[in-house]
């Protein structure tokens, strides 16, 4: 038996299987990652995306909805709208291994979920099943920062194979049509790196969307008959030649069945890039045990690992750089959810202060603690030589912090959703195992945009 026939016997058969408290897992991450694509639509990416996907395999009785519109599409131009939106202000839930699975992942299964109109527990089963195939494929290839640095690649083209298989479980595919399946995502997942260098978030959103896009259309295909190398993972020249790491085939099966990957999800608590949010939370606590003033601020010094420095230093897009959105929180008393600073914040005069005082460099502590970690530590210096300093190991929302409660999410969501009945979404999702037809919860996520 090869190694993508072990997977995809897997994927065939995972109905199901998960403990009650990894079904819980999954269920708050669905909530929420849908909860992002109804925020994301209002982005410069999810609005083009829903007019891309409109135009192309939009129509009135569509087959699933576009999150925070009354429009719906064909399943797979739904999936990229979403998957798209969903990663469109950065608030996207990220994972332990690195990128943001659920943005693709879940925004794919809900859409063909609804197409087949299953049960919720059916969702639930396809969104675990997702994550158990497609982080594993990341650990395998050595994770975020490996196939980065090795490959130029971005690790959350891994995601469409996590989509793909969650698509055959709702679709019923056997394990043979399965491996093909994942041959063809194989065709339309590849992402480079560099797409992420540029100014509007669009290319860095579209990727999630396409990649959800990708993993559906496979799965489509191989269940119309189309075909591709069975063993795609374990060929030579397949997927573990070209980019795994060296023991890369023990990491794809390892626990498969019995760990679960959903559990090392994240959840983000304002717009901005994962690394980010250490440097703001140590800064912020700071600024209120110490009752420090901006204007009083001399340097704020920032360490992080060097991976997630690399990942935020100095970038051109403000919500993922940390040199801004740490001047911006500082500036306007901390963030929230639905803050967006820039470019307003520019003209500010305590921003225009702050921003030039702020070093970032490599933390050498952190980075041997937790080399692929996202901590922080800040240092204030004010003008009065006085210094203050602060170490985060890990954000809030971190699957290392313990579990983001219903309540966490709940508070998050409300008021932050113009449109959406936050409470009605709230209740479907916590009921998931017992919903009938997960098409409620997709409409519960409509909204008056057209």
């Amino acid at each position: 038996m090869t190694i993508t026939d072990t997977l995809a016997r897997h994927s065939s058969e995972a109905r199901g299987i998960a403990l009650p408290e990894v079904r819980e897992q999954a269920k708050k991450v669905i909530f929420d990652e849908l909860a992002c694509a109804y925020f994301g639509h209002r982005s410069a990416a999810g609005a083009l995306a829903a007019r891309y996907a409109m135009a192309n395999g939009g129509a009135d009785e569509g087959e699933a909805r576009i999150y925070g519109t009354s429009l719906r599409a064909r399943a797979t131009f739904a999936a990229l709208a979403n998957g798209t939106a969903g990663h469109g202000e950065e608030v996207d839930g990220a994972h332990v291994v690195g990128g943001h699975p659920g943005a693709s992942i879940v925004n794919g299964l809900m859409a063909m979920a609804e197409r087949q109109r299953v049960t919720g527990a059916a969702l639930v089963d396809a969104v675990i099943l997702g994550y158990d195939i497609g982080v594993r494929i990341v650990r395998a290839c050595g994770g975020k920062f490996r196939v980065r640095d090795t490959h130029n690649m971005t690790s959350d083209m891994f995601y469409a194979y996590g989509v793909t298989a969650g698509s055959a479980l709702l679709l019923g595919l056997d394990a043979r049509t399965t491996r093909h399946a994942f041959a063809l995502t194989s065709f339309q997942s590849v992402g480079l790196n560099a797409l992420y260098a540029e100014d509007r978030h669009i290319s860095k959103s579209f990727c999630n969307g396409q990649f959800a896009f990708a993993g559906l259309s496979a799965a489509l295909m191989a269940q119309a008959g189309l075909e591709g190398n069975e063993d795609i993972f374990g060929a030579k020249q397949g997927l573990l030649d070209a980019w795994g790491a060296e023991d890369g085939r023990d990491r794809l099966t390892a626990g498969l069945g019995e760990t679960f990957e959903i559990m090392h999800a994240n959840f983000k608590f304002f717009n901005a890039g994962y690394p980010v949010h250490t440097p703001v939370e140590a800064a912020m606590a700071l600024v209120r045990e110490h009752g420090l003033v901006a204007e009083r601020m001399a340097r704020v010094d920032i360490g992080m690992p060097d991976n997630a420095r690399r990942v935020v230093d100095n970038r051109a897009m403000h919500n993922i750089c940390v040199q801004d959105m740490v001047a911006a929180s500082l500036a306007s008393g901390g963030l929230s959810l639905l803050d967006q600073p820039f470019p307003s914040i520019l003209e500010n005069s305590a921003y225009r202060h702050l921003r030039p005082l702020i070093e970032v460099g490599t933390d050498p502590e952190l980075d041997a603690e937790n080399p692929n970690g996202r901590g922080a530590r800040v240092t204030i210096t004010t003008s009065e030589g006085k210094t203050f300093s602060r170490k985060v190991d890990s954000p809030k929302g971190h699957s290392t912090r313990g579990r983001v409660s219903w309540a966490d999410l709940e508070e998050k969501w409300t008021g932050s959703l113009p449109g959406c009945d936050v409470a009605a979404a709230w209740q479907a999702a916590h009921a998931l195992d017992d919903l009938d037809d997960v098409h409620s919860l997709a409409e519960s996520f409509a909204g008056q945009m057209t």
